[in-house]
């Protein structure tokens, strides 16, 4: 502890030119939060979806719809704990910038197929009595300022309602369901009796299953076995767990966790140059100091240390304010209005982000710290 007055008073010597350094590392771990947050934001239903389940959808495409009748016969397959199904409403809120998703669901299994959705209970039973009830995510009713009680109008577009204006479907709002970080808030969930015995068209037909099965291991087998029932049939099926169904959708838009790994990569070995140069410079210029410590009997080791320890405060203090206002940035929530609904910066890579700091204060003090050890009395005295 004695010697970080003469680590402080070091860093402040060249106090523009360390104030220079420490803004590239603050910007450069700012910039590399911010790739952590989108990796999370594009690939977080990827690490969330359940080991425990399956989605099922029309072999040719998801957009095509599957027979409600399917159901009691996914059922009745072995290892097969539970069935619902889901179907996309596509409907507009105001203005279709909005970006509300709405889904037609059974209330009761969907709920009970993702128990991270904590709705009250008072809400579920107001849910299951209104059959134009829905519920919503916490961050929908928030970004949007809707409460319990609310009508809510929405514009059909490939499903119109038979009555009224044939255009706009009236919702109840008696739900607001909650969950931790890592749970998508922003979904819209209706009833599907209520969509079935309205719509004009494709009745008893709904867009895919969830299926929940006892044991994980053989998921596999148990989605080649519901696929078989349907074989050379109207709709024949897909079936994958939910972790590949959610993959293959992120893998539409690229790789987004190997892109954001290589710019962090380069946005690093940048600032590793940068930091490398300062602390080359910073030793140099206090060549005769040194060889004065030197003469004093400081040990090498010791001087070696000084000048790491410098160089890993300097990357340190940079880095830690570098990603701590990418979390500040998280906290204002998805800022595209619900396409990137899990928008935060886990805890996980925030340490990876501090370890780096250290690791890049390491790499960067070493060349200058060896220097400084090895530096002879003599050659240091007549260069001066």
């Amino acid at each position: 502890m004695k010697y970080l007055p003469l680590i402080w008073r070091n860093l402040l010597r060249r106090k523009f030119r360390t104030t220079l350094t420490l803004l590239a590392i603050l910007v450069s771990f700012l910039l590399f939060g911010m790739l952590m947050v989108l990796r999370v934001a594009f690939s977080g239903g990827v690490d969330i979806a359940g080991v425990d389940r399956l989605m099922m959808m029309n072999k040719i495409t998801i957009m095509m719809p599957l027979p409600i009748s399917y159901l009691p016969r996914i059922q009745a397959v072995p290892n097969v704990k539970l069935v619902t199904h889901s179907s996309w409403f596509g409907g507009i809120y105001q203005d279709p910038s909005t970006n509300v998703f709405e889904f037609a669901v059974e209330p009761e299994t969907y709920m009970a197929m993702y128990p991270e959705f904590k709705l009250p209970p008072a809400q579920m039973e107001a849910w299951l009595a209104d059959r134009q009830g829905c519920i919503v995510g916490r961050d929908l009713a928030n970004r949007l300022g809707w409460k319990l009680g609310d009508r809510i109008p929405i514009q059909g577009t490939f499903n119109r309602p038979k009555g009224g204006d044939g255009v706009t479907w009236e919702f109840n709002l008696v739900g607001i369901y909650d969950g931790n970080k890592d749970v998508d808030k922003t979904q819209f969930l209706f009833r599907y009796d209520y969509l079935d015995e309205n719509r004009r068209g494709q009745q008893g037909a709904t867009g895919w299953y969830l299926i929940k099965v006892a044991d994980p291991s053989k998921a596999a087998e148990t989605a080649a076995a519901i696929d078989a029932l349907f074989e050379n049939s109207s709709f024949e099926s897909k079936t994958s767990t939910e972790k590949a169904v959610a993959q293959s959708f992120a893998n539409q838009v690229g790789d987004i966790g190997s892109i954001m790994k290589a710019v962090a990569t380069v946005v690093l070995f940048i600032i590793l140059i940068i930091a490398a140069n300062t602390m080359a410079l910073s030793v140099r210029e206090r060549t005769n100091e040194l060889a004065a410590m030197k003469a004093m009997g400081y040990p090498d080791g010791l001087l070696l240390t000084l000048v790491l320890v410098e160089s890993v405060a300097l990357a340190v203090i940079g880095g830690a304010l570098g990603m701590f206002f990418a979390y500040l940035i998280t906290l204002g929530g998805d800022p595209t209005n619900g396409f990137l609904p899990l928008f935060s910066l886990p805890m996980r890579d925030m340490i990876i982000g501090l370890t780096l700091a250290v690791l890049l204060g390491l790499l960067a003090g070493t060349i200058p710290a060896v220097y400084a050890m090895r530096l002879r009395i003599t050659d240091a005295l007549r260069r001066n």
